[in-house]
């Protein structure tokens, strides 16, 4: 059972209503795409938004369209902004942006859910997300506590070496890394440990982005 009712539901057809109506409602609004991770999220109580902002109905995210002859990938993300790749610039940053996203899933963002799916009452018999029924393990949520704390504390060590997790250039990476936190404060109650000075000053640079708070 839901903790409350949803008091929203709202379905923009362009990006700027949806930034629009995430602005006007801070942080009570979440986006919903095509997954359902953010309504077993809601049903396991680890985030209650007061509404949900529908995105399926935006052309210009649909999966795959026709563009003059050619396939194109509705996130874009590779070239939609020449100016400001977000999977880097050259190949070396590429490969660099892809690894560094793909140890903050792992290291990181799994270790979250490791502890959030083998504790939250709304998801027993669930704890893996997919077709298949799996029971919690509770030994697994204290399992997932000090690899958050290995996660922070091995960050830390990244960020002393470079202005943001990829390199020297803001990337997915980072913006993986912060909702990775983010989610990590809520679900877990805690907090980057001060001794950690290179994450704390990477986390408040990135979480003044604009793009963060929209």
């Amino acid at each position: 059972m839901y903790p409350a009712p949803i008091e929203t539901l709202q379905s923009p057809t362009t990006i700027d209503e949806v930034l629009r109506q995430l602005s006007a409602r801070d942080k009570d609004a979440l986006p919903l795409a095509g997954g359902m991770s953010l309504m077993q999220a809601v049903k396991a109580r680890v985030v209650r938004p007061d509404v949900l902002i529908d995105l399926n109905g935006i052309a210009e995210l649909r999966g795959i369209t026709k563009d003059g002859g050619n396939l194109r990938i509705g996130a874009m993300t590779r070239y939609v902004d020449p100016a400001k790749p977000l999977l880097g610039a050259t190949p070396r940053e590429k490969a660099l942006v892809t690894m560094w996203e793909r140890r903050v899933e792992l290291e990181g963002f799994g270790a979250v859910m490791e502890g959030v799916r083998n504790a939250a009452s709304g998801l027993k018999g669930r704890a893996i997300a997919g077709p298949h029924d799996y029971e919690q393990i509770p030994a697994l949520v204290d399992r997932s506590r000090p690899r958050v704390g290995n996660f922070l504390s091995d960050l830390d060590t990244r960020l002393a070496g470079a202005p943001f997790v990829a390199g020297d250039r803001f990337s997915v990476a980072d913006i993986t890394t912060l909702a990775t936190i983010d989610f990590a404060v809520k679900a877990f109650a805690i907090s980057i440990p001060e001794e950690h000075r290179a994450l704390t000053r990477w986390y408040e640079a990135v979480s003044a982005r604009p793009s963060a708070s929209a």
